[in-house]
């Protein structure tokens, strides 16, 4: 039985908008504007929610657009058993659990970091409910463990910890200031976050890069038009693993910027937002769906 209420109005923190039961998990998730739909896929990085991580480009996009944005099994509200097996299928299944439940055939995908390889395996399992497909700074092939990604997935609480993490995800260190530092700290030890964290990529952490990996084979027969977005200067995942994805995936384009890096839908929201509306077609009259 699927059940699903919206409690935007009743709870403070703009993290929580609409909850969606869909078996033995309740998923939270943003539910913006109209028209085609396009589903968003956060990253990893700890106490991540779907707001925190495309708060900055959500309101932009549900002008032209339906955005739906999830925390995804084992991030942020979304609840699920605790013994429940976190992977690639149990990602993928929540998605397409989300989707049926909305009524949604078919939805451009943007995947950001693990939310990029999520959404390459959506669009591998499930070709005919992925459009296009945007991947930012994407996981999805095989690739040494960076220091950078050891230090998110090794995180361990601290406001000192949370503010060197800021700093890694950050080119524009300017970004980082006491406020967004309190703010991710408090959010990554909020009730269990941290339980569920430090159970997402246990040593030894190469597994979790192998775990999100698809193999070449997949890559080459992705269908979709597909766009790779990654900042040049990304010290969490290096600009050589979209590099590869674009020389394996058939019809795929990238764009690079420069001075910027894992947070390119922060640190470049606005461009980011234009690569998306062109890219997705958003730029021309709505859809109807």
């Amino acid at each position: 039985m699927t059940t699903a209420t919206s409690q935007g109005q009743d709870l403070a923190s703009p993290e929580i908008a609409n909850f969606l039961q869909i078996g033995d998990y309740r998923v939270n998730y943003h539910d913006q504007g109209s028209g085609q739909p396009i589903l968003l896929i956060h990253g990893s990085g700890p106490g991540v929610t779907a707001w925190a991580n495309w708060r900055g480009v959500i309101p932009a996009l549900a002008q032209r657009a339906r955005v739906i944005a999830p925390d995804m099994l084992g991030f942020g509200y979304t609840q699920c058993p605790a013994g429940r097996a976190l992977d690639p299928d149990a990602w993928v299944g929540q998605l397409i659990g989300l989707l049926d439940a909305l009524d949604i055939a078919q939805v451009s995908v943007v995947g950001n970091s693990f939310g990029g390889a999520i959404a390459l395996a959506l669009a591998h399992r499930h070709p005919e409910r992925v459009r296009r497909l945007v991947l930012m700074g994407a996981v999805g092939v095989s690739f040494p463990m960076s220091e950078g990604l050891n230090k998110v997935w090794g995180y361990q609480p601290s406001i000192a910890a949370m503010r060197e993490l800021m700093g890694v995800f950050a080119y524009d260190q300017g970004l980082i200031n006491d406020d967004l530092v309190r703010m991710r700290y408090e959010a990554s030890v909020r009730d269990d976050v941290q339980t569920r964290f430090a159970q997402l990529f246990p040593e030894p952490r190469q597994q979790g890069v192998e775990m999100l990996a698809l193999p070449e084979s997949a890559l080459r027969a992705l269908p979709h038009d597909t766009l790779i977005i990654h900042g040049r200067d990304d010290k969490v995942i290096p600009l050589e693993v979209s590099e590869r994805l674009l020389r394996l995936i058939p019809h795929a384009q990238m764009h690079v910027f420069g001075e910027c890096g894992h947070w390119v839908q922060i640190e470049r929201a606005q461009a980011f937002s234009r690569l998306l509306i062109e890219f997705l077609g958003l730029d021309q009259k709505k859809e109807r769906v």
